[in-house]
């Protein structure tokens, strides 16, 4: 049996601590909140309950595998319901789109729909190249560990197969290729952010994004997405993980030799491992919990990537029910390449960097759920808008480079105006219905769970190697192991769980 140290419990330490214990060995997981869930976090005031991060699942075969693997079926603990429609789009002329969750006919007939004849016809060309795609990079890529020897490329033998993902492509260039409509290249465009990436920059390979939510479907918890984090927590003690709330981990011991020994808490207090298995950005891990000498190599292979986007979000308590609201709802702005610019000061913001989005695409989440709110005369929506990374001044150096001071006196609530304001200008005007409201900034996000920056997803997919320069799961020190959003195979629900599986696998049975 061997002993091992998780380094928070968000969704990945979670599960790895469920697959660990199940393997044999002895898992503490070490949290330094009073929660666990990390970035799956919920707020509930008033009667009004939020998801705070994720709200919504696909690829739920990732968590069917969990729960299998750790002792029972997902469904026995958690409800998962499709969401139909996906989403709600509104584009800046005025179109509405709304996408429904399959079958592929359906999703063809909308688009025909919202843009004429034809518009179905590009989309499910483009399907059929995504799930091509889907196909070549799945098993070789996504399911199994990342290193110096495995990469996409080493993996892909086929020419055929090389031709198909485009590695020199972007994204942008591969829907070019099959969409001619201008909003089915915004809608496109859109699914880089899934990543926290710029869609002129990102690969190709992300068109497996929209293919997975339309193959796969889209799907919620009743109660919100914090249940599934709940069952995996529970799942997790069941199998004899025990979890340390407010634990913060100070620094990750190692013996003479570099090994990984344990980790030392904020207090002092030393817990000692065979294995420690890392659930915190990694840049904060090669950054603050090893010895400078340890993690200066590791931390400049990440420094020559691009940080992934944060998030501006607010938390809507409102009165009133709006009609014809749909679970999900996009609201795109007229210039989108104006927003990826401003997030990562590029084009003509490269001089003076990054700034809050002026005109942002908005994002609101509003489930028909009865137990989000205190009675049937009530709503709360999560909004979401695209935003740079906190940056201090003077601290671009540490940080790997530039963004916004979201702690400068008065920026929160004048761009929560803004982000009002946007809404308003674009049909869903709720200032006058407001009883209150949280804002949760790009600092916040980086005070509440470690993420360096508030960088949602830890590195970016920006450049066609980026997918390789994120950290692998096992580190250069021997017995450390990273799992989770910042390392591969990248962020979002269903990868953090693949991540997990992928751990697991790397240390063994006890």
């Amino acid at each position: 049996m061997a002993r091992v140290v998780v380094v928070g419990a968000g969704l990945g330490g979670l599960a790895a601590a469920a697959r660990l214990a199940v393997l044999g060995h002895d898992v503490v997981v070490c949290e330094q909140a009073p929660q666990v869930g990390g970035k799956l976090g919920v707020l509930a005031k008033d009667g009004f309950v939020f998801d705070t991060g994720p709200s919504l699942l696909t690829l739920p075969a990732v968590y069917r595998d969990l729960f299998l693997a750790t002792g029972g079926p997902l469904e026995a603990d958690v409800t998962l319901q499709p969401v139909d429609p996906v989403c709600a789009y509104r584009f800046a002329d005025g179109t509405r789109l709304a996408m429904p969750n399959g079958p592929r006919s359906a999703i063809a007939g909308a688009w025909d729909d919202a843009l004429g004849p034809g518009a179905g016809a590009d989309w499910a060309a483009f399907t059929t190249r995504a799930g091509a795609i889907w196909d070549a990079t799945r098993a070789t890529f996504l399911e199994f560990p990342l290193d110096g020897s495995r990469t996409l490329l080493a993996q892909t033998r086929r020419v055929r197969d090389l031709r198909t993902v485009a590695p020199w492509h972007s994204l942008r260039d591969l829907g070019r290729q099959y969409l001619h409509h201008p909003h089915q290249r915004t809608f496109l465009d859109r699914y880089a952010t899934y990543t926290g990436s710029d869609p002129r920059r990102a690969p190709a390979a992300l068109a497996t994004v929209p293919y997975v939510e339309q193959t796969f479907g889209a799907w919620y918890v009743p109660g919100g997405l914090r249940r599934l984090g709940d069952a995996v927590h529970a799942r997790a003690v069941e199998r004899g993980a025990r979890i340390r709330l407010g634990a913060p981990v100070a620094a990750i011991l190692l013996d003479g030799p570099g090994r990984a020994t344990g980790v030392r808490l904020a207090d002092g207090e030393e817990i000692g491992a065979d294995v420690v298995v890392a659930n915190t950005d990694a840049a904060r891990v090669y950054r603050d919990l090893l010895p400078p000498s340890v993690g200066a190599r590791p931390l400049r292979a990440l420094r020559r990537t691009e940080p992934s986007l944060s998030g501006f979000v607010l938390l809507l308590a409102l009165r009133g029910r709006t009609p014809g609201l749909t679970h999900h709802s996009v609201l795109f702005p007229a210039d989108y390449d104006d927003e990826f610019d401003s997030v990562f000061g590029t084009g003509p913001h490269r001089r003076s960097g990054p700034r809050p989005v002026p005109d942002p695409t908005v994002y609101i989440s509003a489930p028909d759920d009865p137990a989000l709110r205190p009675d049937d005369d009530h709503e709360a929506w999560f909004v979401l808008v695209n935003a740079p990374r906190h940056v201090p001044p003077g601290q671009e150096a540490d940080a790997g480079g530039r963004g916004v001071d979201w702690d400068a006196p008065g920026l929160r609530d004048r761009y929560a105006d803004r982000i009002l304001t946007v809404m308003a200008e674009r049909g869903l005007d709720v200032r006058e219905r407001v009883l209150w409201r949280e804002i949760r900034t790009p600092a916040d996000l980086e005070r509440d769970t470690g993420s360096v920056g508030g960088s949602i997803y830890g590195t970016s997919s920006n450049g066609l190697r980026a997918a390789f320069l994120r950290p692998a799961n096992r580190s250069p020190v021997p017995g450390l192991f990273l799992v989770g959003g910042s390392s591969h195979p990248g962020g979002g629900i269903p990868l953090v769980g693949l991540s997990a599986a992928i751990v697991a696998e790397l240390i063994g049975r006890a």
